[in-house]
């Protein structure tokens, strides 16, 4: 079998859910839907787990629309045809980052302003998790821009309880690599809607993903090898040891 094959990938994810008590019964999961291939591959895999996992729980896909006038036709027919409504929540984020604010660097106030209005929408739906699509080479991505950028070691925690907002952040696919992910997602004909952000593919993350690939043509385990770091970061395997705020 190649790595596109179900039980494969659904291993990892099972063991990640396993260690961090990601999936528990009778949660009520938020999705965060931004159009992209790993939200895409995560609410393909969380509806697998239904079927998989011995816990009960419910799945809520839910879009944040920034404002980028992005075509969610066929994200809406994908979820519907695993049997969900996406939930749309209509915001300014777009116009406040860009215009109002005029950020030089905006990455980072467009993403907590998204992650603050899919908690809200999570909220008012009675959510108790909220399921976001980062893996593997999201995590070590964030460990070099911490480290690089902001003098601070750590990434982001596999679960984060937040405690004002009373909901669980959780990222399933935190034990995939991106490649398999990306198989993944091509293989099944996944959807993934073109990112209409002006600075699409030119941010730091993306100069930390060319980082750590030419570590890795170098260093072909690298990226096994930081995940076994970051859970060694402390005796309990929280990957934010040194955190104060997720990331």
């Amino acid at each position: 079998m190649g790595s596109t094959d179900g039980k494969w990938y659904l291993t990892k994810v099972k063991k990640a859910c396993q260690i961090y008590a990601l999936i528990e019964e009778n949660d009520r999961i938020a999705v965060g839907i931004s159009g992209g291939k790993d939200s895409s591959a995560l609410l393909y895999i969380l509806h697998q787990l239904q079927r998989h996992l011995s816990v009960s729980f419910d799945i809520i896909p839910i879009y944040v629309d920034l404002g980028f006038g992005m075509q969610m036709e066929e994200l809406e027919t994908f979820c519907q045809s695993l049997g969900y409504a996406l939930v749309r929540e209509e915001t300014q984020i777009q116009e406040i980052v860009f215009q109002v604010r005029a950020e030089k660097n905006p990455c980072s106030l467009c993403a907590k302003m998204r992650k603050g209005a899919l908690i809200l929408k999570a909220k008012e739906w009675e959510c108790n998790k909220l399921a976001l699509g980062h893996h593997l080479d999201d995590a070590i991505e964030t460990l070099f821009l911490n480290m690089i950028y902001t003098g601070k070691l750590g990434s982001f925690a596999p679960k984060l309880y937040l405690d004002r907002q009373d909901i669980t952040l959780i990222r399933p696919m935190v034990y995939l690599q991106e490649k398999t992910v990306l198989s993944m997602v091509l293989a099944k004909g996944l959807p993934q809607v073109k990112n209409k952000c002006p600075l699409d593919g030119k941010t730091k993350r993306d100069e930390m993903k060319e980082f750590v690939g030419n570590i890795c043509l170098i260093y072909p385990d690298f990226r096994e090898k930081c995940r076994k770091s970051l859970e060694n970061m402390d005796e309990s395997g929280i990957w934010a040891m040194l955190m104060q705020k997720d990331s």
